[in-house]
């Protein structure tokens, strides 16, 4: 049987997505339910990033299911650059049952994926950021008080949460509206998969310009900061361009009456957001984070069990 990946959203069929949040609220709902169910595995946590959320909810949810981690920093392995990635890759397969990679370059997990044949999750690259992107889909399920396709509008840089997002969208017919500056799109090979996906389930991506009239009656508003990990010598030239896409309460009276409001942290507080709309009645930024580790215990399961 060929090893399963999650180093894309579209490493996953829409039956597979839905399994995988179906078994996150299981989960959450129950978690010493599944307190045995990595049964001894072990885990490398390979981050040449910094990390919260990623790294403590990965090594919570592998040791609360029976399963152990070791983290291999930026300094610890250096990869290409100490060793090439595939002899670390054919290395760490003889010690571990599984890797979570968070890089800058989605390339370099691509090459070790190759080489590693057991299960490779990606814990953010440049190009994608798969784990957040279902994580908020699980917040979104949670807070939808049952409407069926709520709809998300997410403002702000075409990163790799918004590539994720627009996958995600498609697979399970979801309602995704984006506004981003025009120099600083969603990849447009993701948008062809995404449209590709979406005669299928019927879903709906919307492009803006305007953030104004991509909020319009949104049910959820989301944003991430405008310059990345890895982006920072480009931060002067590249904020400009992000004039207007603020999410502050201005913009928001553009939404539902009951929008609420999402961000993938960590957040540049009065920059991409306001202080005031982050700690407001209407974030539900810290349910995001939370969901972050039952989904991804979800995903250690279903690839690993």
């Amino acid at each position: 049987m060929k090893t399963k990946h999650l180093i894309s959203v579209d490493d996953f069929s829409s039956q597979e997505i839905e399994k995988v949040l179906d078994l996150a609220q299981k989960i959450k709902r129950s978690p010493q339910s599944y307190r045995d169910a990595l049964g001894g595995k072990m885990f490398g946590l390979i981050f040449e990033k910094p990390s919260t959320r990623t790294w403590v909810s990965f090594e919570v949810g592998i040791q609360t299911m029976g399963g152990g981690t070791i983290y291999l920093g930026p300094e610890d392995i250096q990869l290409g650059v100490r060793e090439a990635v595939q002899d670390v890759a054919r290395v760490l397969e003889r010690y571990l049952d599984g890797v979570i990679l968070r890089t800058f370059a989605h390339e370099t997990i691509m090459t070790f994926e190759r080489y590693f044949h057991k299960p490779v999750i990606n814990g953010l690259s440049d190009f994608e950021h798969p784990c957040q992107a279902l994580g908020d889909f699980l917040t979104l399920r949670e807070r939808s008080k049952g409407r069926k396709r709520p709809v998300l509008a997410f403002v702000g840089d075409g990163n790799n949460v918004l590539n994720s997002l627009v996958l995600l969208t498609a697979k399970l017919g979801g309602h995704l509206r984006y506004a981003t500056p025009v120099d600083f799109p969603p990849s447009s090979r993701i948008l062809k998969r995404a449209r590709h996906e979406a005669r299928e389930t019927q879903a709906v991506i919307e492009e803006f310009r305007d953030p104004r009239q991509a909020v319009k009656e949104a049910d959820f508003v989301y944003t991430d900061v405008w310059v990345s990990m890895g982006e920072e010598k480009k931060g002067k030239a590249k904020v400009p361009s992000f004039l207007g896409f603020q999410v502050n309460r201005e913009l928001l009276r553009h939404a539902s009456k009951d929008v609420l409001v999402m961000h993938c942290l960590p957040a540049h507080r009065g920059e991409e957001i306001t202080d005031d709309v982050l700690e407001g009645k209407s974030s539900i930024v810290f349910d995001q984070a939370e969901n972050r580790l039952h989904v991804q215990k979800a995903v250690l399961i279903h690839l690993c069990t």
